[in-house]
């Protein structure tokens, strides 16, 4: 194992630190047994204190057990936004022994599918204004039940914020065989029966994707899961039932699943809810709650601290401001360090290791930089080809070994044989991402192995809106690279042939994909070609293509 990092450690912290081997609800029922009346969810003014929380968690824990038919091991889909019901949704699953499958809720009909085919799902949980893409599922396929949320039946106080007109809709829940209305799972008022998942029972799935284009499902039990939960607060200081969090990235994404909720949750601290992202009413509720936790993505801090309105909020009592995805620029880092008096901390993780793998210690934080491995992880630089482990400096691929790496991926025993290797007898996760360190030990990230596009921390994974994009009659070829954006970091761009004949226009293709895959991948960028450079064997050179992109 590397220790040159350990030079620079969080003073007083071990290099090696103990989780709980339980599950990963534990942790709610544990805060609600010690901080019954505090608020555990801030949505738009209303609160859910850790008592009423955990008392919809088990309501709706067996609901999904004596209507549902949910049986310990059973994947249950969960799509829908930032809310108070997706954290219910979330521990419920969890306290029926089932395992949770979070989606993005911006995911169309056809991608939905794959995700149920793929999991074996027959139960689902989704809100109200992503449902209808999800109804023409139900009964047709192995759906069959779904449970519809509606935000507004957890808006119990007027609110002076900016309140989407989405989450503000009064229920309209079809009345269809198989589909029923979250208040009424709630309302049933169900006891779930003994809890029984431990740390090796299934826990989490969320998917990534590859070069192959189909989404894959990254196996997790509570033991993986619950490592990061419980690591993360102690190296970024500790985070303690009187923090609160503003709650912005996405739950359905690992860094906000792990980073902001479970672990708030596993500290008793509060989360104040955003669904999706709107920088006057996050000035509004920094101010107004006293946020002292932000994880977030550079597009936020970006869009945040450009808003004319900045000085009228008061962002003085931040302790952490952290995040990951991609790197935060200088200017934008240096400008929140003035105005708060906070280093952006950066880190680095993906799905396959339940968020954090590497972050930069609080004392000594690096920008631009992946961090260093923490607690009980070993991460080596190795050359992809040879599979040896270069000199100190040198590009390679990263390599990961830690109790947050995930089981394999499902159903799938060639890809989770790829996906690891072994070095001097320790079985490692290939990230995929390339990097070097440099001599204090710390981690860079210089360029992908694997192809993906980073759009403001969105994944997006060419092969997969390649296959989409074939389907278009229009399209001959296609190959889908990343082109730079000042806003997203990176943007989705499509090369395209056209079929002979055809006068479809880039327009027409955006507007044709709007409608088929969700709009984190949609091309934002259509260029024609009359052809596609290819190699020997007839394979798209999309490398080629990407580096041309590059030099623009």
């Amino acid at each position: 194992m590397n220790t040159t990092h350990f030079a620079h450690w969080p003073p007083g912290l071990p290099y090696q630190l103990l989780a709980p081997e339980t599950s990963v609800y534990t942790n709610l029922h544990i805060a609600a047994l010690r901080y019954p009346n505090k608020p555990a969810i801030i949505f738009y003014d209303s609160v859910l204190t850790y008592a009423q929380l955990d008392a919809e968690v088990l309501a709706l824990a067996g609901y999904l057990q004596q209507v549902c038919g949910v049986k310990r091991g059973d994947r249950v889909l969960l799509d829908m936004q930032n809310s108070p019901q997706f954290i219910i949704a979330y521990y419920a699953i969890l306290r029926a022994d089932a395992m949770v499958v979070p989606v993005n809720p911006m995911l169309m009909t056809d991608e939905l599918a794959h995700y149920l085919a793929d999991s074996g799902a027959k139960v689902a949980i989704a809100s109200q204004e992503v449902f209808p893409r999800m109804l023409p599922l139900v009964g047709t396929t192995g759906l069959a039940h779904a449970i519809v949320a509606t935000y507004s039946d957890h808006l119990t106080v007027a609110t002076t914020l900016a309140v989407p007109d989405f989450i503000r809709a009064e229920r309209d829940v079809p009345a269809q065989s198989g589909i029923s209305s979250w208040q009424d799972a709630i309302n049933a008022g169900l006891r779930p029966s003994e809890h029984l998942a431990g740390s090796d029972d299934l826990a989490c799935m969320p998917y990534t994707s590859g070069t192959t284009g189909k989404p894959k499902g990254c196996i997790h039990n509570h033991r993986s899961v619950m490592f990061n939960i419980a690591a993360s607060p102690v190296w970024s200081g500790a985070i303690v039932p009187t923090h609160v969090a503003l709650a912005v990235l996405p739950f359905f994404h690992v860094t906000g699943m792990q980073s902001v909720m479970n672990s708030m949750i596993f500290c008793g601290g509060t989360l104040v809810i955003l669904p999706r992202w709107d920088k006057d009413v996050a000035g509004q509720l920094i101010t107004r709650y006293a946020v002292t936790n932000w994880t977030l993505v550079p597009s936020m801090m970006i869009d945040f601290l450009s808003n004319p309105r900045l000085a009228e909020y008061d962002i003085s009592r931040l302790t952490r401001v952290s995040g990951g995805g991609a790197a935060m620029p200088a200017a934008i880092a240096q400008k929140l360090l003035e105005l708060s008096g906070q280093t952006y901390m950066e880190g680095y993780g993906l799905s396959e290791t339940m968020a954090p793998s590497h972050l930069n210690p609080p004392q000594r934080m690096k920008q631009q930089c992946l961090g260093i491995p923490y607690f009980n992880t070993d991460s080596r630089i190795v050359d992809p080809t040879t599979l040896q482990e270069v000199k100190q400096g040198d590009t390679g691929e990263i390599w990961i070994n830690g109790p947050q790496v995930f089981q394999g991926y499902w159903n799938d025993p060639q890809k989770s044989a790829e996906a690891f290797a072994e070095l001097n007898g320790k079985r490692y996760f290939r990230s995929g991402d390339l990097g070097y360190m440099d001599e204090e030990g710390f981690f860079f990230f210089t360029d992908r192995l694997k192809r993906m596009i980073n759009a403001s921390g969105f994944k997006v994974w060419p092969a997969e809106v390649e296959s989409a994009m074939y389907q278009h009659p229009a399209i001959q070829e296609c190959c889908i690279i990343a082109a730079r954006d000042p806003y997203r970091g990176e943007t989705v761009k499509a090369v395209i042939v056209k079929k002979p004949g055809s006068e479809v226009t880039a327009e027409d293709i955006m507007q044709w994909a709007h409608e088929k895959m969700a709009a984190y991948k949609v091309p934002k960028q259509v260029e024609f070609v009359t052809s596609l450079p290819k190699s020997g064997t007839g394979k798209v050179m999309w490398r080629s293509l990407q580096e041309k992109e590059a030099t623009k």
